[in-house]
C-alpha cells in the first residue's frame, strides 16, 4: 500500500501554478516634480523588469499629469501611467517590492486579469484605433449636425420671441 504524502503533492501543485503565465494591468503614480526624462526612465525600468523576467508588454499607456483625489505625500497631481503584460507569477512579488521602494513612485495598483477582462480591455483598444483612423471625418460630420441644429434652434427661439411679444398687450393704467 502506498502512502502519498499531502504536503509533497501541495508543493507540486503550488509549483506549476507558480510557473503559468497570467496577464497583469498594472498602474502607477509618479511623483509630479520628475522631469520627463526621469518618467521615461522609469517607466523603461520597470518594462525592462518585465521583458528580463521572460514576461511580454502588451499594451502601455502614459495618462499623463492628472490631479489626485485626495494628497499622498504632500502632493496634488501624479503622472499616472498603465501597464498590460503577461508574466510568471513569481515575478509579481519582485516588481511590487521595487514598486514600493522607489520614491519616485506614489502609489501603484497591480490587477491579475480574467478572461472578461482581457476581452475587454481588447474591444477597448480596437474602438480606440477605430476612432483614431476613421473618427476624425465622423467627428466632422457630427460637429456640422450640430452647428446646423442650434442654428435651427436659434431661429426657432426667435421665432417664438417674436411671436410672444406680439401677443403682449401694452400695460396701462385700466389693466
Amino acid at each position: 500500500m502506498f502512502r502519498t504524502f499531502a504536503p509533497l503533492k501541495l508543493s507540486i501543485r503550488k509549483f506549476r501554478i507558480a510557473q503559468m503565465i497570467s496577464q497583469y494591468e498594472l498602474v502607477f503614480i509618479m511623483t509630479p516634480v520628475l522631469s520627463e526624462d526621469q518618467m521615461a526612465e522609469t517607466v523603461k525600468k520597470y518594462a525592462k523588469l518585465v521583458k528580463d523576467a521572460k514576461g511580454e508588454i502588451i499594451f502601455e499607456d502614459s495618462w499623463g499629469l492628472k490631479k489626485l483625489a485626495y494628497p499622498i505625500q504632500k502632493k496634488s497631481t501624479g503622472y499616472y501611467h498603465t501597464m498590460e503584460f503577461k508574466v510568471v507569477g513569481e515575478e509579481i512579488a519582485k516588481m511590487e517590492l521595487l514598486l514600493k521602494r522607489d520614491e519616485k513612485i506614489l502609489r501603484f495598483l497591480t490587477v491579475k486579469l480574467d478572461k472578461h477582462a482581457i476581452a475587454y480591455n481588447i474591444k477597448k483598444r480596437e474602438k480606440a484605433k477605430d476612432t483614431a483612423k476613421g473618427g476624425n471625418e465622423e467627428t466632422e460630420e457630427a460637429v456640422e449636425e450640430k452647428t446646423e441644429e442650434k442654428t435651427e434652434e436659434k431661429s426657432t427661439i426667435t421665432d417664438n420671441k417674436e411671436k410672444v411679444e406680439g401677443k403682449k398687450e401694452p400695460i396701462t393704467a385700466e389693466n
